[in-house]
């Protein structure tokens, strides 16, 4: 009898939620996020879902877009390996509602755009912007639902001996010598941008004494590699590896022995995770950031979602909360004009269209390589500096919220 009153409770309760009639009425239109839920990225991969859920949650109180309410639908890339990739792709494209796909990155390579042209599915990305060149660029009319909110990687690699340059000559930075010791994990992104700063360092006659690569995942034990820096005292470090928790011990280990070398570190620092792990030795510590959150006077978007952000989870975004609340915004922006999810062609040429002002900068895209326009009117490259947990943004100067100080070891 017990057992028989439990099912008719549950029977009940399954009656009572399929007539409900909250938002019965309301048409749904499903977004999916490819996200690394698990994993060494994992910080990353919960800030994407939270981005895009905060995106979601104010267009439904306002009366949701084109008559659908929106709804995220998560898949996880974990170790961001192809199979993982395609698997998370494959459950939310079978979902009939799913009619647009947003993410940070899902993979190292962007493979993965492949599959999203195969089945016209509108997907807006973010990061490994020189993989995206590379697979659109060719022919970017076989890739019309496919745009990226960051511009091209280039300025990674070109940008840091100008900025080097600038400091020294300004007096605010003084090196001991030209010389520049490199790292990198094998993933393309780290070891592209690593390869071609040793290009640009060799060409502006700086002495490149190391580039080693080391195999991609977590990283316990920088000390080898550290070791040989302290006999060749570089006036600079670069490492371009960019787990939050590789670079953290990266640091520590560092500061088990410093040189009289200026650090720098490839996007991990951005990321709360980062400063969490690291307290107060990350004082002076410089990264930088291509569609990172321009949060400065002159991008009062920037303020505003990142407020948002605060207020609803408690704590500061990284990159990829509001690089996914954007891109939902920009989603619904294109549903409403296009009035159907299921259009994908028409919503991927809306998205493309695309011209607005977001929390990093200036969005435009080009219609050559599908990537945000790079630029001080576009999407500029930003450098920052942590001193005392906070991130002081010092170039470009026309966006500056502070000047770069010679980190305490140098000093």
């Amino acid at each position: 009898m017990k057992l028989k009153g439990l099912m008719k409770g549950a029977l009940f309760a399954a009656s009572v939620f399929a007539v409900l009639p909250a938002h019965a009425q309301d048409k749904v239109a499903k977004i999916g996020v490819l996200a690394p839920l698990t994993g060494g990225a994992a910080a990353d991969g919960a800030e994407m879902v939270n981005g895009a859920r905060l995106a979601v949650d104010e267009i439904n109180a306002a009366g949701g877009v084109a008559g659908y309410k929106l709804e995220v639908v998560v898949g996880d890339t974990q170790d961001q390996a192809a199979d993982s990739v395609t698997s998370a792709f494959e459950r939310l494209a079978g979902d009939r509602d799913v009619n647009a796909i947003v993410t940070g990155y899902a993979s190292g390579s962007n493979f993965e755009i492949e599959l999203m042209a195969e089945q016209e599915m509108p997907y807006l990305i973010s990061a490994n912007s020189a993989q995206t060149r590379d697979i659109i660029a060719p022919s970017p009319d076989d890739f019309p639902t496919v745009w990226s909110i960051t511009p091209s990687y280039d300025a990674y690699e070109t940008e840091m001996v100008p900025v080097i340059d600038e400091l020294a000559s300004s007096g605010k930075l003084k090196l001991p010598n030209k010389k520049v010791a490199l790292i990198s994990s094998d993933n393309p992104y780290s070891k592209t941008i690593m390869e071609g700063l040793k290009k640009n360092f060799e060409a502006a006659g700086w002495t490149v004494t190391s580039s080693d690569l080391l195999p991609f995942g977590e990283i316990s034990d920088w000390r080898a590699f550290l070791a040989g820096v302290r006999q060749d005292a570089p006036a600079l470090i670069i490492n371009t590896d960019y787990l939050p928790g590789n670079a953290a011990k990266f640091m520590t280990q560092f500061l088990e022995e410093p040189t009289d070398s200026l650090v720098f570190i490839q996007y991990a620092p951005s990321v709360p995770e980062f400063l969490d792990l690291t307290k107060d030795q990350a004082t002076g510590v410089v990264y930088n950031l291509l569609g990172g959150v321009l949060n400065t006077p002159k991008n009062p978007r920037a303020a505003e979602v990142v407020k948002k952000y605060e207020d609803k989870y408690g704590n500061q975004p990284g990159t990829y909360g509001p690089a996914l609340y954007e891109q939902v915004y920009l989603y619904a922006d294109a549903l409403e004009k296009v009035g159907d999810p299921t259009k994908r062609l028409e919503i991927g040429e809306a998205l493309g269209a695309s011209e607005k002002q977001i929390a990093a900068g200036m969005l435009k895209f080009d219609p050559e390589t599908h990537l945000a326009v790079q630029g001080n009117d576009g999407i500029p490259i930003q450098f920052y500096q942590i001193w005392d947990g906070e991130r002081v943004l010092f170039y470009p100067g026309s966006y500056a919220t502070g000047e770069f100080q010679m980190p305490p070891w140098m000093q």
